[in-house]
């Protein structure tokens, strides 16, 4: 139904990414072995974790569920990238389109909010080790699970609402392989002035503080570090942040790169990478970084299938 150059939409229509049409089967190849990874690999961190009482701690409580969260964010675009490269057809429908936006945001903010727990369990783990046990406690570590589950849950329902009520698009063709936010704000013909204004002032709370926090967390680590006389002890320290750190060098140095480095105004196809590499491949790198720099996952794992041999 239109109003001029303005329409009401059903359906959009969703670009991908910038693939030629014979490459298509190959890549839909590779972004399925990616999500099977993806899935495969966090499910096995979470199997680990609860089958080995020796993972039963603060870090790996929110390992595991950072796990499940990376799995619930690259399927909430992959499978439908996935099948619309397979099918050849690039629709979705407005209510799919809403969907989607709110559950990407959902994830894409508890992964913020997990990985800011999980620097300052590092933090007092390495600074305050004689007290780790008091100040980490479960109930502590559940309640900060919760408040990441409820602010998520506010903000990406804040952002929407909000999107819910513009009814009118001047095209409704999307430049992205899944319904980007900015990307919807920019086709919508109606005032969207509440909602870039919202984004801004939310985005510095759920983005930037979180961020903050843990840089904050890791300078404090830093000086503990330099304080230990021993180049032993130094290692020691070092290791048991070091894949933490790989992942919030992965996870924030896309969105930084997506988001707050200024760019030209063709920049539709680099933006599809870019989210590519924190929607699809960051979540994929997960479980090698724990598993392959982790002492104790690997050692529960090999704790499990020598179980498992034995019964055999």
């Amino acid at each position: 139904m239109t109003e001029g150059n303005e329409s009401i939409v059903s359906e959009f229509i969703l670009l991908g990414l910038p693939i030629r049409a014979e490459d298509q089967d190959l890549y839909s190849a590779l972004f399925l072995a990616m999500y099977l990874t993806t899935v495969l690999g966090n499910l096995l961190i979470i199997l680990l974790i609860r089958l080995d009482p020796h993972l039963h701690t603060p870090m790996y409580f929110f390992l595991s569920h950072l796990a499940f969260t990376d799995i619930s964010f690259s399927s909430v675009t992959a499978p439908k990238m996935l099948m619309n490269m397979l099918t050849h057809s690039q629709s979705i429908s407005y209510a799919g389109c809403v969907f989607q936006v709110y559950f990407f945001l959902f994830f894409a903010d508890l992964d913020n909010f997990l990985l800011t727990s999980m620097a300052y369990d590092r933090y007092v783990a390495i600074c305050h080790p004689l007290h780790y046990t008091t100040m980490m406690s479960q109930n502590f570590c559940v309640l900060l699970v919760v408040v990441s589950w409820t602010l998520s849950t506010a903000n990406a329902l804040v952002h929407t609402l909000l999107l819910a009520r513009l009814s009118h698009f001047r095209d409704n063709t999307i430049s992205h392989y899944f319904c980007d936010l900015s990307t919807l704000l920019k086709l919508s013909s109606s005032d969207t002035t509440t909602n870039k204004l919202v984004i801004l002032l939310l985005g510095n709370v759920i983005i930037t503080l979180p961020f903050i926090c843990i840089l904050v967390s890791y300078g404090l680590i830093a000086v503990t570090i330099l304080k230990i006389p021993s180049i032993k002890g130094i290692c020691k320290a070092l290791s048991t942040c070091g894949s933490h750190l790989c992942v919030v060098f992965l996870y924030y140095g896309a969105i930084i790169g997506l988001y707050f480095v200024p760019s030209s105004n063709n920049t539709n196809e680099q933006d599809a990478i870019v989210a590519v590499m924190y929607n699809v491949v960051t979540p994929m790198l997960n479980p090698f970084i724990y598993s392959l720099r982790n002492q104790d996952m690997k050692g529960a794992l090999r704790n499990i299938l020598s179980r498992k041999l034995c019964l055999q």
